[in-house]
């Protein structure tokens, strides 16, 4: 507990002072006004490599703020995406609910926020042939949704994201390469839609793996989602830095 506490601590620490590179971004999808966060890093390779990350179910929050930051001193170029747009941020769970099952059911339309979001870390800076896409949960399943779309993209990685969608729909061959980072008790994907979903990685010829976090429920990346794994979702700070780990070996290999 003493240990999960240091770590929430510097989880602040951190988000509180690495805020400065961050930047506010407006931009528009139609008359929807979106706004992002973008950072610059300070120093990047020749390569300039970016990184899209995919915000939770509450949208824009704490953790997908300190990892752009923490990704961008590593020296990529990174923005966090709005999918939801001004007027439209949840107060509390139930709002979460109805706006990310609306996307996840008019996925195309998720999709589109997803390729604004593209186009505004590509304006940054980034270089276009060298993006990957990260998300947590329902951002996670965003990151699986940039791959069905077959958004112009080298990699994508999912954090306890939904990996569900409707049968009738056909993922295309896709040379997006994919990494699945799921608890392994994880209530709310069940073994019938993990199995569909690796169905459909290898239809697609996807180069894809899945790697599973023992003792890990919902949410294990976020300090702030608590100890309790009754209840679906929790922090788990052994998952949460292997799976750190699993995404700078993915990082590595493909940028």
């Amino acid at each position: 507990m003493k240990n999960q506490n240091l770590l929430l601590f510097i989880f602040l620490f951190i988000t509180v002072l690495g805020y400065s590179q961050l930047k506010p971004v407006k931009y528009k999808d139609g008359e929807q006004t979106l706004n992002g966060f973008q950072s610059i890093p300070k120093k990047t390779n020749k390569d300039k490599p970016g990184i899209l990350i995919l915000p939770a179910w509450m949208g824009i929050d704490q953790l997908s703020k300190t990892n752009a930051q923490r990704l961008s001193d590593l020296g990529y170029y990174t923005f966090v995406a709005d999918i939801y747009g001004e007027g439209n941020y949840p107060t509390d769970m139930n709002g979460a609910a109805a706006q990310s099952s609306f996307y996840k059911k008019n996925f195309e339309q998720y999709q589109n926020r997803i390729r604004l979001a593209l186009q505004e870390l590509i304006k940054s800076g980034a270089n276009p042939d060298k993006i990957v896409v990260i998300g947590y949960c329902f951002g996670g399943t965003g990151a699986i949704e940039t791959v069905r779309g077959n958004l112009p993209v080298k990699g994508v990685v999912s954090f306890h994201g939904g990996l569900g969608k409707a049968s009738d729909r056909i993922t295309k061959n896709s040379d997006t390469k994919v990494l699945v980072c799921h608890g392994a008790d994880d209530p709310y994907e069940s073994q019938e839609e993990i199995k569909a979903f690796q169905n459909e990685m290898r239809e697609s010829k996807a180069d894809w793996q899945m790697i599973y976090y023992a003792n890990a429920v919902h949410s294990f990346t976020n300090p702030e989602a608590g100890n309790d794994n009754s209840k679906g979702a929790a922090y788990n700070e052994k998952a949460d830095k292997r799976s750190w780990e699993h995404l700078l070996v993915f990082l590595k290999e493909i940028l």
